[in-house]
């Protein structure tokens, strides 16, 4: 054990090192060829949009046209037509009144999470949301209730809980000052599909139980957008909350879309409020050209070819039977997301890297990425993977998974 110097200020991270290490949670960047021979099941480029010859002509025509970089912040000079193109396409697409992109989708939760509660408000947070959800959470200075997994009645519970508790108190107040009571600023949020087991949030009954209380719903659509949804529209909107007053959408760009950025959807007014509070978006430089273009690109493709969105379920729900009839145990996809349980830290990472030997690229999660502190191998469902392919995968990852 490495022990700290007065000199050495940087010695705490050797001890850190040291217990990642034994406890098997390192984690190394591998960086890719171009042109890799691995079959990926890995990526999250859901519609295999990413490398589509009408995608990147559009990323070089769009840097070639304005640049390969925004130049500026978005209210400074980072904003420019194809940034207002895809914004409001992707409006019109998802349903919503209006939308806002940001440089990624990360920046997209921090935004709308933080920009829509401060310090009196109260965010309920499903226990199994992404860590751009909590991370939101956490900057907004707001008290959060973190409930159980995909149990509305538990957001329900909460909301009426601390609206029982501070209407007395709001009341004595306004009489005193002689003004209405106010109502407590609250809302909820959620992914719509969350990454790790992949299984998709019950939306309606959320939305109903935030409506009880007065509370907003913010929805992660990071999984949700190009594969649930008509034409792949997104959940919200197939659950028939696109549009609604109190509903607000974020999603990334880097996923379904095969680009990078994220963007927020909402009413008009939701908009207005990030574009004047979001932090993330006053200070944070545009997403560059490029990006856009593919972007807007993809958008135009998955409009042209909705089957694209049920061919990414059908290959997820493939990738399930198969692995499940070969007497592993999976989550049953409700999106792109397959998640395949392993029996510890080490086995998953061995499991991963004996797949990758194989010629298959997978994800591997492990603690502290889990909440449930389960690790598994996580694929991805691509729409664009062949019957053959989606076979030899399964062959692959029967044959190398571990015996205990």
């Amino acid at each position: 054990m490495p022990q700290d110097r007065p000199d050495d200020a940087f010695a705490w991270i050797d001890a850190q090192r040291e217990r990642r290490d034994r406890a098997g949670l390192v984690r190394r960047l591998s960086p890719r060829p171009a042109d890799s021979p691995l079959l990926d099941l890995a990526s999250n480029d859901y519609l295999g949009l990413a490398r589509h010859p009408e995608v990147t002509a559009a990323a070089a025509a769009a840097a070639q046209r304005w640049g390969a970089g925004s130049t500026g912040s978005r209210l400074v000079t980072g904003s420019t037509e194809l940034h207002t193109t895809l914004e409001r396409e992707l409006a019109e697409f998802c349903g919503f009144e209006a939308a806002l992109v940001f440089s990624s989708g990360y920046a997209a939760n921090l935004a709308a999470v933080s920009a829509l509660s401060g310090r009196d408000a109260l965010i309920v947070s499903d226990a199994g949301n992404h860590a751009s959800l909590i991370d939101g959470c956490r900057l907004s200075r707001a008290e959060v209730a973190v409930v159980p997994h995909a149990d509305p009645d538990a957001v329900r519970k909460v909301l009426g809980a601390a609206e029982g508790d501070t209407r007395e108190e709001a009341a004595e107040a306004a009489e005193a000052a002689g003004a209405v009571p106010a109502r407590r600023r609250a809302l909820a949020v959620s992914d719509s599909v969350f990454s790790v087991d992949g299984d998709a949030a019950p939306l309606a009954a959320l939305a109903a139980a935030c409506r009880a209380h007065g509370a907003a719903l913010v929805v992660d659509e990071a999984h949700g957008l190009g594969v649930l949804g008509e034409g792949g529209r997104g959940a919200v909107h197939g659950a028939g909350l696109a549009g609604a007053p109190d509903v607000v959408v974020t999603a990334t760009l880097s996923k379904s879309l095969g680009s990078q950025g994220g963007v927020v959807l909402g009413p008009a007014r939701v908009i207005e409020h990030l574009v004047n509070t979001a932090r993330t978006f006053i200070f944070d430089t545009g997403l560059n050209p490029a990006a856009v273009g593919a972007a807007l690109a993809s958008l135009w493709l998955l409009r042209r070819e909705p089957e694209r969105a049920a061919r990414v379920r059908t290959v997820a729900m493939g990738l399930y039977g198969r692995l499940t009839a070969a007497g592993l145990t999976a989550v049953r996809p409700d999106a792109s997301v397959v998640s395949v349980r392993a029996p510890s830290p080490e086995q998953a990472v061995r499991w991963a890297a004996d797949c990758r030997a194989a010629g298959l690229l997978v994800g591997c999660f492990r603690p502290p990425s889990v909440p449930d502190g389960i690790s598994r191998l996580r694929l991805t469902a691509r729409g664009d993977l062949t019957e053959e392919q989606v076979g030899r995968a399964v062959d692959v990852i029967v044959k190398t998974a571990p015996t205990a």
